[in-house]
């Protein structure tokens, strides 16, 4: 089968290497799936340059979220067991984690569904207790994450602020149901959020870039505000002055959906049936901006390490014998 390969890390584009390599052999619970499609992350390119908190040995095949097919037809989501990603033919996933792909998403929907809404639904509905009538501020609004948090947001019935950085993913935020959208590029953030609010602030604050949009967040949130800390695509980890927290009276949560899997996996099936249940109603699809063969895969994740797409990006092998499986 075809795999990309990383042997040396490094950036996506260099550190990946289309290579043939035999079929991965499941192990104890794993189960052997063809690849219907894989969902770009930006984990991935952190995976490539060694920077994620998983580091499989060299060489292994990238791909952290993916649509696949069992041996016996069944249409799943499921996370591949590293050092077999899901930018390659077929790869492995433990039986025991796979969910059921929702009939109302096509496969690179459906493959785009499972860590950035598991994300969203985890971080505003079971860390932030996010509540109808609330403002929800989405840091990178129009990205995979993003996307997800503010759709999930319009979904619970709060009012929606999206920052974004662009006039293209201006577009793309409103598009999603964005009620404000702020450009940081052409905009003061701060200002913004507080004219959009009449001076209160955001409830709650979604932020999955860190640096400069925490520092914008502490100063944007609101009396008993919460500040949900999901990620740090800009590369630098804040740290919070306590202090601003106590006087100012808001919550610093942290969110670690991954621990889940591990601690409460019946939680994660949960929120799988949620999801499936809103996705069949409408009130969420996943935003797949570009379906790339797998021959395109390494670009794709270099773009979404560079920062410069919007919603997922979803790799989609064509199968030498004309199946998925």
């Amino acid at each position: 089968m075809q795999a990309w390969q990383v042997h040396q890390n490094g950036e996506p584009a260099e550190a990946m290497r289309l290579c043939e390599v035999d079929r991965p052999t499941p192990g104890d619970g794993q189960v052997l799936l063809a690849v219907r499609a894989a969902a770009v992350n930006f984990p991935d390119a952190l995976l490539c340059r060694g920077q994620y908190q998983v580091r499989p040995p060299l060489p292994f095949t990238p791909g952290v979220e993916i649509c696949g097919e069992t041996e016996d037809g069944r249409r799943v989501i499921a996370n591949p067991v590293l050092p077999h990603g899901g930018f390659a033919e077929y790869t492995v996933a433990d039986a025991a984690a796979l969910l059921p792909a929702p009939d109302a998403l096509d496969d690179a929907e459906a493959a785009a569904l499972h860590i950035g809404y598991q994300t969203g639904w985890f971080g505003l509905h079971r860390r932030a207790r996010l509540e109808a009538g609330e403002t929800l501020l989405v840091h990178a609004a129009a990205g995979g994450v993003g996307s997800a948090a503010v759709q999930l947001g319009k979904a619970a019935g709060a009012t929606v602020i999206g920052v974004v950085g662009g006039a293209d993913k201006a577009a793309v935020a409103r598009d999603l149901g964005c009620d404000v959208v702020v450009d940081r590029r052409a905009e003061d953030v701060i200002a913004a959020v507080k004219e959009a609010t009449g001076g209160r602030g955001a409830d709650v604050i979604y932020d999955p870039v860190g640096g400069d949009a925490y520092a914008q967040s502490a100063k944007v949130v609101a009396f008993e505000g919460r500040i949900v800390v999901v990620g740090f695509a800009s590369g630098t980890v804040p740290s919070p002055a306590l202090n601003h927290a106590l006087v100012k009276n808001y919550a610093i949560l942290g969110l670690h959906w991954g621990l889940y899997n591990t601690k409460d996996p019946k939680l994660v099936r949960h929120c799988h049936d949620q999801l499936t249940e809103l996705a069949e109603r409408g009130a969420i699809k996943p935003l797949v901006s570009e379906r790339v063969p797998l021959g395109e895969a390494a670009a794709a994740v270099q773009r979404v390490a560079d920062g410069v797409t919007t919603g997922r990006i979803a790799v989609v092998p064509a199968h030498r014998n004309g199946a998925a499986a």
